[in-house]
């Protein structure tokens, strides 16, 4: 089939590498405009449409995908079928009539769980043993089209939203091209979303990943993995906010009064609602990330300071 592909981020890349090696035609990408980041406030392309133009790809980048420019390239590609993994722009009508297959969407969940923007990262903070990925034909209302195939992942008790998304990112690349070939030979049909297991994954914005530790260690270990490495789990010492790497909740050490610090040789402890939890890189502000031990070397906690204080 003739493809167009839309994505933007770095787990989109493996789909995209998957169609450029498959049976079809890969005719243009389409990806979100070019981003102004960085103190240096440079403009970056995304990984999507640098992959593309490295492979001599055309690469539309439209500030809405209702653009009527864009709408007109698109019907001139005269795409069979258009893939989707992670684009971040809403599809109208009049984009969805256009290929002849639809457009097909990669989901990083099981469908109908975990429909939305952060599915990986409410898979992780919800405590979910197994996710996986799902295509399905995008309709107008938000995931909710019917599925063409799925893959299963476990989520280990380690797992960062960036290991899982990883994985799933490579396991969908197969998934989306199977279930394209499928499609083009006219023996794959998909099928309704169970009306059960509904649930939705907002995007989590920074203050999110404010950890609270008058939590179970439990609930502090999901957020700071499900928001690592974004946007990033986080809380507050001496007034100034203090980055933090994934946790290991310690069962047997005795229990401390949450946010509190206890700092050792070779670990440093956080109280909880619970059991205490094992800091393990931290990043104060304008610095690297590092170990625990080592930042705490530096600061010297009084034996009665906490985490997550204003004062």
């Amino acid at each position: 089939m003739r493809l167009v592909f839309a994505g933007t981020p770095e787990a989109a890349v493996p789909s995209l590498e998957a169609l450029l090696a498959s049976e079809h035609e890969v005719a243009a990408v389409v990806t979100r405009p070019d981003a102004v980041a960085g103190r240096g406030r440079r403009v970056s392309v995304s990984p999507v449409a640098q992959r593309a133009a490295d492979a001599g790809i055309e690469v539309l980048k439209p500030a809405k995908a209702d653009d009527p420019g864009f709408l007109d390239r698109l019907r001139g590609l005269e795409p069979d079928c258009c893939p989707v993994v992670a684009y971040g722009a809403l599809l109208r009508q009049e984009a969805l009539d256009i290929p002849r297959h639809g457009w097909i969407n990669l989901h990083f969940s099981l469908l109908p769980a975990w429909r939305g923007a952060a599915p990986v990262q409410h898979a992780i903070l919800h405590g979910d043993d197994i996710t996986g990925a799902a295509t399905f034909r995008i309709e107008p209302a938000l995931d909710s089209g019917p599925v063409y195939g799925v893959v299963t992942e476990p989520i280990g008790p380690t797992d960062t939203s960036g290991d899982l998304l990883g994985r799933l990112a490579a396991s969908g690349a197969g998934l989306l091209v199977r279930t394209l070939d499928g499609i083009a030979k006219g023996d794959l049909d998909p099928r309704p979303q169970s009306p059960d297991g509904l649930s939705y994954a907002a995007k989590l914005n920074p203050e999110d990943a404010r950890v609270d530790f008058s939590a179970p260690a439990m609930r502090v270990d999901r957020l700071v993995r499900a928001c690592t490495p974004a946007p990033g789990a986080w809380t507050v010492f001496r007034g100034a906010r203090l980055k933090l790497g994934p946790v290991r909740p310690v069962s047997d050490a005795p229990a401390l009064p949450p946010g509190r610090l206890e700092v050792g040789k070779k670990h440093v402890l956080v109280g909880t609602a619970t059991h205490p939890v094992r800091l393990g890189d931290v990043q104060p502000q304008g610095k690297r990330p590092m170990p625990a031990v080592d930042w705490a070397r530096g600061v010297r906690p009084a034996p009665d300071e906490s985490l997550g204080r204003e004062d």
